[in-house]
């Protein structure tokens, strides 16, 4: 079972939700330097940010924090949104793909890197098309079009209400994570990240065998080599008894007196 499968079952399920995507992310720290440092380090938690939708109507879109403790399975959900708190979507740099984004919330402004730029791109793609599926939906409500308001040529459109609600809005993201080709490149995005963990997982395994090599060689060592005190104490064993055989030839060979 994989990881969004393995979420989906333990956090979302039971809450009567379906998980859109979730993403493995990490703070981005302004620094650069600082970042790559501390991604060099180990955590002691991996974080994934999740997308989902409510199966009761009206359907809400949500976007959660879920943590996961290293050493354990269990998943442990921390913050969530609405999208209704999301005010923006910012994807850093709209000319290419990049794991770095931020969400901009009402009260929050979140850094994110995501783990590749594959699901980083993807996320933000599956966000889109539910925030644009949930406003469309929203304003239907707001504004119902009665039957006999039909359209004449050159009439111009409607204005948005006053009180209707604000819309996410996405700035620096790529054209193509919101256009007509989303399938595609949802595809190729998924290909992209499915090669990214095979490539990693066999990395850990070959690594695997070397290091409970050196483990085995490390522990096969300390048990044939004695301690220093164990040398010690032999080296006096072996000096008392020889001189003991010493003191028991020289007897030996002593003659009788006649």
């Amino acid at each position: 079972m994989n990881i969004q499968s393995a979420i989906s079952r333990e956090i979302f399920v039971p809450r009567d939700e379906k998980l859109l995507v979730a993403i493995e992310v990490m703070r981005r720290m302004k620094n650069k330097r600082l970042s790559f440092l501390r991604a060099g380090r180990k955590r002691d938690y991996l974080t994934y940010l999740c997308l989902s939708v409510t199966n009761s109507r009206p359907a809400q879109v949500l976007i959660t924090k879920v943590k996961r403790y290293r050493g354990t399975r269990q998943f442990a959900k921390r913050s969530q949104w609405s999208v209704e708190q999301l005010r923006q979507v910012n994807g850093i740099n709209p000319d290419k793909d990049t794991p770095e984004f931020d969400l901009v919330f009402d009260r929050t402004t979140d850094q994110w890197v995501a783990s590749s730029a594959a699901e980083k791109c993807i996320f933000v793609q599956v966000l889109y098309h539910a925030c644009q599926n949930y406003w469309g939906a929203k304003l239907a409500q707001a504004n119902p079009a009665s039957p006999g308001d039909q359209k004449t040529p050159g009439a111009p459109e409607n204005k948005k209400s006053p009180g209707a609600p604000s819309q996410t809005s996405f700035v620096n993201c790529q054209q193509k994570l919101m256009g007509d080709a989303c399938s595609v490149n949802m595809v190729i995005y998924r290909c992209k990240i499915f090669l990214s963990r095979m490539k990693n997982s066999l990395t850990a395994n070959q690594g695997r065998p070397r290091r409970e090599a050196a483990v085995k060689a490390s522990r096969s060592r300390s048990r044939s080599s004695p301690s220093p005190p164990a040398v010690r104490k032999m080296g006096n064993v072996m000096r008392r008894a020889s001189q003991v055989l010493s003191e028991r030839g020289e007897r030996l060979t002593i003659k009788p007196a006649t």
